[in-house]
């Protein structure tokens, strides 16, 4: 039996996540070649399975199917799943008969018995959910989290805006039209930018707030840890540096404006990224935290008499925003803004705009 190419595709992608790799870095060549609406179907059951994850894993047990499962057939019977539930014109023969063969091709012959029963069950019948971890399909220790710091209505749209195809966003600009989230284009500005000023975006790939920033006629210095990564900004009008910004910065010259875009848990991005919630540990937070303040220290010192700097994160918590700048830039005046997933449009953001110490006079 043969299998769709979205379908074979959808599960050797989600095999790799599950081994550490990123979902739209994976789509984005493996449905290269496919056309648009197989890419589309690719996608769709890549990013619903690790959005509904808990759902569908609480749900293959409600079907029938042992708590002990290979990674194997439980990929399969996600994607069997997924489609059958929450997918609308997918025909159930299809989802069904494949996710059996995937089974097969992963030489788990013994259990397509299994896999074909589970799935020959599925309908779409309500279902009371037994935890809120379950029907937000979040983990706990998260929703708490953001229970303690943001309210309980505010944690709960973060987990739904998480189940949500995120919106796509594009801008327009005369160097040409970049996709780029709404949370995202709105960092830069927070800058004021002006013709002439010398800029350093220290966290720069892939290079579209830097683009972003080109804009307003600045003198730009963009820098990243990884060449692999800088060599998406070739064709900008920027100076391009490798370094580690985690480490006293090897540049002769101070700027006017800095941007430290930093790398940071995303957990403002989980309906785009949503392997983050099931990939992200409470100690990778103070492992962040940690980075994040060696990396705006070492801006502060690269920031001109009356410059200002732009702290920011994809992040909505609290070691990596507020913590962070509390440590690293005490005495100094910060304004700060927030953007929340649900309340606000796009990636939910976190930005502090810090003034240098020293005035223009010196």
């Amino acid at each position: 039996m043969t299998i769709a190419p979205a379908r074979q595709i959808a599960y050797d992608v989600l095999h790799r996540v599950e081994g550490g790799a990123w979902a739209s870095e994976l789509l984005l060549s493996a449905a290269a070649s496919l056309d648009s609406r197989d890419a589309g179907l690719a996608s769709e059951i890549v990013f619903g399975v690790l959005r509904y994850r808990a759902q569908l894993d609480y749900l293959i047990e409600h079907f029938g199917a042992p708590r002990k499962l290979d990674k194997e057939v439980r990929t399969a019977l996600r994607i069997g799943i997924y489609q059958l539930r929450y997918l609308e014109r997918i025909p159930a023969h299809a989802a069904v008969m494949e996710s059996v063969e995937l089974v097969k091709r992963a030489r788990k012959r013994s259990a397509t018995g299994m896999v074909n029963a589970v799935l020959r069950k599925v309908d779409r019948a309500a279902v009371e959910w037994p935890t809120r971890e379950v029907e937000l399909s979040c983990p706990e220790w998260l929703l708490e989290r953001w229970e303690r710091h943001h309210g309980s209505e505010a944690a709960r749209a973060i987990a739904l805006a998480a189940l949500a195809e995120p919106h796509k966003y594009v801008r327009v600009s005369a160097a040409g039209t970049r996709f780029q989230d709404i949370g995202a284009q709105s960092i830069v500005p927070l800058l004021a930018l002006e013709p002439g000023q010398t800029f350093l975006d220290l966290c720069a790939a892939p290079g579209n707030k830097t683009a972003q920033a080109l804009e307003a006629g600045v003198r730009a210095v963009a820098c990243d840890l990884h060449l692999h990564r800088l060599r998406e900004l070739r064709g900008l009008a920027a100076d391009l540096v490798v370094l580690d910004g985690t480490k006293p910065l090897p540049l002769a010259r101070r700027f006017d404006r800095i941007l430290v875009d930093a790398p940071c848990s995303g957990t403002g991005t989980l309906g785009r990224n949503p392997e983050i919630k099931w990939r992200l540990r409470p100690d990778d937070l103070v492992d962040l935290h940690g980075r994040q303040v060696a990396l705006l220290r070492n801006a502060l010192v690269a920031l001109e008499a009356g410059g200002q700097l732009v702290y920011s994160t994809c992040s909505l918590e609290p070691e990596e925003n507020r913590e962070v700048v509390a440590e690293a830039a005490a005495g100094r005046a910060v304004t700060v803004w927030e953007r929340m997933p649900r309340r606000d449009a796009g990636d939910g953001f976190w930005a502090a705009m810090i003034k240098s110490n020293e005035s223009a006079n010196g």
